[in-house]
């Protein structure tokens, strides 16, 4: 836990200023709109994603440490070929829980929120899930257990393997030569977050593209066919908290209605989209028939609320990098407290950038909870490391609240979102 926040303090940095990067290279050179409101949805969510995995808010059914204890049937030494072995396994076990999460009802939940946004750049690759508390997976790492790889080296691979992931979302970055029989390149995920009838459920690789042609789930990105980005049933919603958990609950509110008790059961495990009929009849959803003509969401952004959304995401940014510094300091149970106040930091801003004025509500509980905090102890011990950050943070506490009650009472509007026609770009 504490080791992984140490490492997540110079990875969010990086990660952040290569986005930044992409952005202000495909807004200067490019001449692509800076389309703000998306990227800090997707960063956010980044915020959400790597606070749930270092407070370690999951457990597994099956561990890897039983599986090489009893199932090993040989032991290797921690070498570079290790190493080597171990990575090789993740990306396999990689490959099946991501083939998975595209096919079963159920597991789609966990893994709609990285293909959530309707745009496709390196701010997407942070929306990762918060919804899944129970590894069931972990079967598929059976071949570096059988082969007794130490339980240290998936421990240290795990991370590297999950950064290495990152770079390759991006429209800026064409074929790759000899590469595309090997690795997973932009092209070939391009066609995974793509809602083309084409390139659906396509290219599950996560660094090497040889398990898709293997499995026979490999597309390559057609030149005559642009890549149209999202879901087929748009989240239309910037908060990441709120799209974790829109496909369980469709999953729920269906088998409920559902009159078939064969129909309320097999739902979870139906193929991703699947309802019963007499419930889709009933209760129709918002669903994308033709990728080339929808309207991405796109709520009203005045200059003033895109300049006060960014000032709420790098203050919560400011937040996240003293809870992973003091983490051990802490201690438990405040680390839950502390990111408890970060998922609902997420949350009240995300719902301003929504334009729902209940967020003036989640605003007005998240400071009243922040500003209990410094009075009862201390932030956490901010106090002792800085008396400046202390005031400074109690301050903002304050004028928040101030801030967005101004913005709801004279600037939001409970107005049908403004949107944007799509336009599929070719590479």
């Amino acid at each position: 836990m504490e080791t992984y926040g140490k490492i997540l303090l110079i990875a969010m940095p990086a990660f952040l200023a290569l986005v930044m990067i992409e952005k202000l290279y495909a807004w200067w050179v490019k001449k692509e709109p800076f389309k703000n409101m998306d990227m800090i949805s997707s960063m956010s969510s980044g915020y959400t994603n790597v606070t749930k995995d270092v407070l370690g808010i999951s457990v597994s059914i099956l561990t890897y440490g039983y599986m090489v204890e009893h199932w090993a049937v040989y032991r290797v030494e921690s070498t570079f070929l290790t190493y080597a072995v171990a990575f090789v396994a993740l990306d396999f076990s990689g490959y099946w829980v991501h083939r998975l999460s595209h096919q079963i009802n159920f597991f789609w939940n966990k893994h709609a929120i990285h293909h959530s946004s309707e745009e496709f750049n390196l701010a997407c690759a942070l929306r990762q899930s918060i919804s899944s508390f129970v590894n069931l997976f972990t079967f598929f790492l059976l071949p570096a257990a059988l082969l007794g790889v130490p339980g240290q080296v998936i421990a240290v691979i795990a991370p590297l393997h999950l950064f290495a992931q990152f770079w390759y979302h991006t429209v800026h970055i064409g074929k790759m030569g000899i590469l595309e029989h090997i690795i997973v390149t932009p092209s070939h995920h391009r066609v995974h977050h793509a809602i083309n009838p084409e390139y659906l459920d396509k290219n599950h690789g996560q660094i090497f593209i040889f398990w898709d042609k293997l499995f026979g789930t490999f597309q390559e990105e057609l030149a005559h066919v642009p890549p149209v980005y999202g879901i087929t049933r748009p989240a239309s919603t910037w908060n990441p908290i709120k799209i974790n958990f829109q496909h369980l609950w469709l999953l729920i509110q269906d088998a409920y209605r559902a009159q078939s008790w064969k129909d309320k059961f097999r739902i979870w495990f139906m193929p991703t989209g699947w309802r019963p009929a007499d419930v889709a009849e009933k209760y129709p959803v918002a669903k994308i028939d033709d990728p080339y003509h929808f309207q991405k969401y796109a709520p009203q952004s005045t200059t003033t609320l895109i300049v006060w959304t960014w000032t709420q995401f790098f203050f919560t940014f400011w937040l996240i990098c003293y809870f992973f510094t003091f983490i051990a300091k802490i201690g438990t149970p405040q680390i839950f407290v502390y990111g408890g106040f970060v998922f609902l930091s997420v949350f009240a801003y995300t719902e301003l950038m929504d334009r729902n004025p209940y967020a003036l509500f989640w605003e007005t509980l998240k400071n009243g909870i922040g500003l209990y905090l410094m009075v009862s102890n201390d932030w956490f011990g901010l106090r002792q490391w800085s008396e400046g950050a202390y005031y400074f943070t109690m301050a903002y506490f304050v004028l928040s609240t101030v801030i967005v009650a101004a913005f709801v009472r004279f600037e939001l509007r409970k107005e049908t979102p403004v949107s944007t026609q799509v336009e599929a770009v070719r590479v």
